[in-house]
């Protein structure tokens, strides 16, 4: 499993930490995932469009508002998978934790990957003023086949990468348990924990779409973790900081 840089963001603290001022900002990365199983490279999100390094708002309209990517333009999913030998070709899935635009935006360049997401987001981004609930139709909906799926979902059957429904951020979250030979699971939990201590301290994300699944999803998250495995949050900069990247796989 390859840890890889999307990009980063920079937000109001105050999504997050609710003493924060307004005026203070919090920088983030975007963290996405290449699993390589032996039926097929597994990416889990594709962070967001390299175009929006140089115009955000040129994609993502009023949002660049309130999300200012901080990023040179060749920090991105697909440059990053080349710098490790890997081409956009040679992705077979593509994982999608939720579909707003900081973990789809690269989902385009993938034309020969299935896109796997839950039924729940698909049907919230399909809506006709999805727009106003941070879904945007350029990003996620491209030629590519969309497997919705309903439930827990074992990706290969082998117990590997098993899909967890995590509904709270978005509808349809899923997060994403990689079960690995040496270094043992990791639970990608994406926007369900985009950072450990706010949750910690019990102050659920402003930008969250039903609190009460949230808490659901944040004590199943809690649950899996204590069985055993590393989450892995969606947008902590501190766990960020400490983990291999790039070339540097666990294994």
């Amino acid at each position: 499993m390859h840890v890889l840089s999307g990009g980063r963001l920079a937000v109001r603290r105050s999504i997050y930490f609710p003493d924060a001022d307004r005026s203070e900002s919090l920088e983030l990365p975007v963290s996405a995932f290449l699993i390589r199983h032996p039926q097929g490279n597994v990416l889990f999100d594709s962070g967001y469009h390299p175009t929006v390094a140089q115009d955000a708002e040129a994609r993502w309209g009023s949002m660049a508002k309130s999300i200012r990517p901080i990023a040179y333009p060749d920090d991105n999913v697909v440059e990053n998978l080349r710098r490790i030998g890997v081409a956009a070709d040679d992705i077979d899935v593509v994982v999608c934790s939720h579909l707003h635009p900081d973990h789809c935006g690269c989902n385009g360049f993938f034309a020969r990957a299935t896109m796997v997401c839950h039924a729940e987001e698909l049907a919230a981004a399909r809506v006709p003023d999805a727009g106003k609930f941070g879904y945007l139709r350029d990003d996620w909906d491209n030629s590519q086949e969309i497997q919705p799926i309903a439930g827990e979902h074992d990706l290969f059957g082998d117990d590997k990468i098993v899909l967890v429904p995590v509904p709270g951020h978005t509808p349809g979250s899923i997060a994403a348990l990689v079960n690995l030979d040496r270094d043992g699971s990791f639970l990608l939990a994406s926007d369900a924990m985009p950072l450990r201590s706010p949750l910690e301290d019990g102050f659920m994300p402003r930008n969250t779409w039903n609190v009460d699944q949230a808490w659901a999803s944040f004590t199943k998250i809690k649950r899996i973790e204590a069985a055993g495995a590393t989450v892995i949050c969606g947008h902590d900069d501190t766990q960020w900081q400490s983990l291999k990247k790039g070339a540097d796989p666990y294994e």
